[in-house]
């Protein structure tokens, strides 16, 4: 699964889709998905010489579009010196197959070109790792395929002992790699439970930032923390998960986590391979929804990231809808709610609105206060760790001195003790 794209010459490619009534919302294509498509080449370093959309009722079973559309395309290949189509659809290997005979070029699907691009964009060893164990998922059961078609081609000597024993190892090593990865990502997973028991220790709650891809959630992120991380108007610029500390208010610090962009008809093995990073969204405290005010298809994009917020963030955890971009819309194109926030992370308008907001959904009652503890109460001070934020502890004649945010019920139970309250 190396790179498709050569960066010094694009690659040129006609876009096909298929409107099939039988299928699902989320399997079929549409000019806007195709639009899509194209944004998606382009990320990759292609160019589109031309998009077609086909409907039919049913898909049909060799060539997928249909012959007499294939060979459609092909002329169009042709006219237009294209070195490839890629099919807004999920493509099996004999259609695959299938469509390269008679186009004569290079066939991809979608979830190809958006593994091309994951693994043109994964920096990190774990965001290298994911990718890398996602393009073996898509590849094994292709691999398979080819398998199956070797075997029935002629069925004569030469046509499938060496080929298929060929694929039977690269299969076998396909999975012993896949197990391989699965074990090195669960080894990630580990050192994030162990950074997330550290931060509940430390009583800092994670704000997760989530949203469709190119929404503005990495500009956001440099917004409110200068992380400098690249903020770039393409699609997956940023795979790999960045945290940054954010002090939203002179009582409440948190952990704002960046996580990748969701798209429509995102593979499911990407989905699974960036489990790891994705789990961020089961443990987040709050879940910080960017949303392209300005996008035309915004609804569209909004139930995408709902269903996979759906999917992978645990029940009942705060959501807060940040409108960004709101700059270049009209105030009445955003909705009104108590948990939605109007913003622009380019210019930083209304960042002290969504702190307000972060603030009021976390809704800890929080209380900075220095504290004073007679030396019998040397228990609290290993509660206070485990359950507040400690800042300073200082040992002095007169007891216990600590600096602390600590919620109502630890509030109350101290207040006598409290020599200063910020």
């Amino acid at each position: 699964m190396e790179g498709k794209f050569d960066e010094h010459i694009p690659e040129r490619a006609v876009l096909v889709g298929l409107n099939a009534d039988c299928f699902k919302q989320d399997q079929t294509a549409t000019d806007e998905t195709l639009e899509e498509l194209e944004a998606l080449l382009e990320t990759a370093g292609g160019f589109c010489t031309a998009k077609i959309l086909q409907n039919r009722h049913t898909p049909d079973a060799h060539s997928f579009i249909g012959e007499g559309k294939a060979q459609e395309v092909r002329m169009l290949i042709e006219a237009t010196a294209s070195t490839m189509a890629i099919f807004d659809n999920e493509l099996s290997p004999a259609q695959i197959r299938a469509l390269e005979d008679i186009l004569g070029v290079t066939v991809l699907d979608r979830s190809a070109l958006i593994l091309d691009i994951f693994a043109q964009r994964a920096k990190t060893r774990e965001g290298r790792l994911q990718v890398e164990l996602a393009q073996y998922r898509y590849l094994l059961p292709r691999l398979s395929g080819m398998g199956a078609s070797l075997s029935r081609q002629g069925g004569g000597i030469g046509t499938r002992g060496p080929g298929e024993s060929k694929l039977e190892s690269d299969r076998r090593h396909i999975r012993e790699r896949i197990n391989r990865l699965e074990s090195e990502l669960r080894q990630v997973r580990q050192v994030r439970a162990v950074q997330r028991e550290r931060r509940k220790k430390n009583s800092v709650p994670v704000v997760a930032i989530v949203g469709y891809t190119n929404a503005g959630k990495s500009t956001l992120l440099n917004q409110l923390t200068d992380a400098g991380i690249p903020a770039n108007n393409r699609l997956f610029d940023t795979l790999d998960t960045t945290s940054r500390q954010l002090t939203v208010s002179d009582n409440l610090e948190v952990i704002l986590s960046d996580t990748v962009g969701f798209i429509s008809k995102l593979p499911h093995h990407l989905v699974d391979a960036f489990r790891a990073t994705l789990e961020e969204l089961e443990y987040a405290d709050v879940l910080l929804h960017v949303i392209d005010a300005s996008d035309p298809n915004r609804e569209d994009h909004i139930r995408v990231v709902e269903k996979l917020i759906h999917q992978l963030a645990k029940e009942g955890t705060p959501v807060i809808c940040a409108y960004n971009k709101a700059d270049l819309v009209e105030p009445t194109d955003i909705p009104v709610g108590e948990d939605v926030v109007a913003i622009s992370a380019k210019s930083g308008d209304n960042m002290d609105g969504l702190l307000k907001a972060i603030e009021q959904a976390l809704d800890q009652g929080l209380h900075h206060v220095k504290l004073c503890l007679p030396y019998s109460m040397g228990g609290m001070v290993d509660t206070l760790h485990s359950s507040a934020q400690v800042k300073t502890v200082e040992y002095t004649a007169d007891g216990i001195e600590m600096d602390t945010i600590v919620d109502e019920i630890l509030y109350g139970r101290l207040r006598s003790y409290v020599t200063e309250e910020m």
